[in-house]
């Protein structure tokens, strides 16, 4: 009966040791997958970016979990194009725009060939400076014929033998002036420094006449009468600001007047004439007014474009 039990009871216990053994290797089965599983994770997560780069705790998730719509992206796109393009219409319209550059006179003149004054050109720039000024009947009476123009020079003559030529006889006619207060000849430029440069010119013309400068630069109205009242002045070279303004003041008459010769050729550094200056147009418009046309008209005095 002993021997039995034992049995029964060593039977038993083995079948509880193998049944031990046995759940210990699948618990020691299923650690062994839990590592492995564990190594994946590792695996996984070193692949994927850090927490460190998604501070706010959102990780980037791939393409295959939140695929980005292509309709979405072709928006995008679009208003990234318009906007740029706004971009460059605003930075076009704060650039400064070029000017074009309006041609000046000097440039005309620059690039046409210098053509001799004519008494056409005076006559028509008579007209056309008063013909809202004055009447039909007074622009006939302002009007100046052919008759009154002495030969016009043709750009190959200096100073000297031009006058030689319309005034052959110049010494007679020195000889015979003495009236104070007026000249023979009368020669219009465009300014003080021209003056000067035409009275060095004069040297081989005059002989024995007097010249006289009549210009506004650094000499007084009233200084320039008393050298007229004072002796006989047979040329008067100014400019026709001054001229005008000593004709009104009675320090220069008209009376010996023969001769009126216009600086009308001559150009200054711009290319400017005297009559493309319009001051200096003004000027001589008013000295033709204040009673030389009336005397060219009249036959007393001839007008010479030199």
């Amino acid at each position: 009966m002993d021997c039995g039990i034992l049995n029964i009871r060593d039977t038993t216990w083995l079948s509880g040791q193998r049944e031990t053994s046995a759940g210990e290797e699948d618990r020691e089965e299923d650690r062994e997958e839990d590592r492995e599983e564990d190594r994946e994770e590792d695996r996984e997560e070193t692949k994927q970016p850090s927490d460190k780069a998604f501070p706010h705790g959102k990780k980037r998730k791939s393409g295959a979990e939140n695929p980005r719509p292509a309709k979405k992206t072709a928006l995008k796109s679009q208003e990234a194009c318009f906007l740029a393009l706004e971009k460059k219409e605003d930075e076009e319209e704060k650039k400064p725009k070029k000017r074009r550059k309006k041609k000046t006179i000097t440039d005309v003149l620059a690039l046409s060939e210098p053509k001799p004054g004519c008494p056409g050109d005076l006559q028509s720039l008579v007209l056309e400076h008063f013909k809202n000024q004055r009447s039909v009947i007074e622009l006939e009476e302002m009007n100046l014929q052919n008759s009154c123009f002495l030969a016009c020079n043709d750009l190959t003559h200096s100073l000297s033998s031009y006058l030689k030529e319309i005034c052959p006889k110049w010494a007679k006619i020195q000889n015979k002036h003495t009236e104070k207060s007026s000249v023979v000849m009368l020669i219009v430029c465009s300014s003080a420094l021209r003056v000067i440069e035409v009275i060095k010119q004069l040297t081989t013309f005059k002989g024995e006449a007097k010249v006289l400068k009549l210009f506004a630069k650094h000499i007084k109205v009233e200084e320039q009468v008393k050298l007229l009242q004072k002796s006989v002045t047979h040329i008067a070279v100014g400019t026709p600001g001054r001229l005008t303004d000593l004709i009104k003041r009675e320090g220069l008459t008209l009376s010996a007047l023969r001769f009126l010769v216009l600086d009308w050729n001559w150009r200054d550094q711009k290319l400017r004439r005297m009559v493309d200056v319009p001051e200096v147009k003004g000027d001589l418009m008013k000295l033709l007014d204040i009673g030389i046309t009336k005397a060219c008209r009249e036959g007393k005095v001839k007008v010479g474009l030199f």
